[in-house]
């Protein structure tokens, strides 16, 4: 049975993880065999979105990894705990979370910073040649990990897609029920609800993503 570590980046998706994607994904990781482990950096998110009106709460404060335990029914643990040697591959769900809270993407393009546990965690698995998916936004982090024109998707949104070439990736448009993947370095990502209009759509990339990372060697 093949072993998954899942980094969340809180919970909402315009502060955090997108939920549907992270269930979706936690689910089509057992559904094809597979068993996760989620975590998340411990640290203040970027800011605190009220998800019924889309505005920021002024004044509040949310910690990542408390916020993306509710999505984890409490079972997760600190990203510096991620070992790379304990897992088979790496999944990263999207969610503004990704861009906002495991790195800059959502404020400085491509001139942002990754968090520098979740790129230890994630360069980890890179440089071991061990599988990787990553949905919706998340791309863009992985163009940060991978460089080196490494093929990868956020769907077809050109100004996000010009950001992720800067980083030195080399963006593929995408259905999004669809794949891109990069067999050289195990990469494999799926616009979800970048294109996505509902739940179906996004569970069809998302899983076939997940299959396929399984299914690398």
């Amino acid at each position: 049975m093949k072993k998954v570590a899942v980094i969340l980046s809180g919970s909402g998706v315009f502060d955090g993880t997108e939920i549907h994607e992270a269930v979706l994904t936690l689910l089509a990781i057992r559904q094809h065999g597979g068993q996760y482990q989620c975590f998340a950096p411990d640290k203040s998110q970027l800011h605190v979105v009220n998800h019924l009106t889309g505005e920021e709460v002024v004044g509040e404060s949310r910690n990542v990894l408390v916020e993306s335990a509710r999505i984890a029914r409490g079972e997760i643990k600190p990203v510096t705990e991620c070992k790379e040697e304990d897992f088979d591959a790496i999944i990263l769900p999207g969610g503004f979370g990704a861009a906002k809270n495991l790195c800059t993407f959502a404020t400085k393009g491509a001139d942002c910073s990754v968090d520098e546990d979740v790129m230890a965690v994630c360069k980890a698995f890179a440089e071991a040649g061990k599988p990787a998916g990553y949905a919706c936004i998340a791309p863009a982090l992985a163009a940060a990990v991978y460089g080196n024109n490494v093929k990868l998707t956020i769907g077809d949104d050109e100004a996000t897609a010009a950001g992720i070439n800067k980083l030195g990736a080399q963006h593929v448009n995408c259905q999004v029920d669809d794949i891109v993947v990069d067999t050289e370095v195990k990469l494999v990502t799926t616009p979800a609800y970048m294109l996505a209009q509902d739940i179906l759509e996004a569970h069809a990339g998302l899983n076939k993503m997940v299959q396929t990372v399984l299914g690398m060697q």
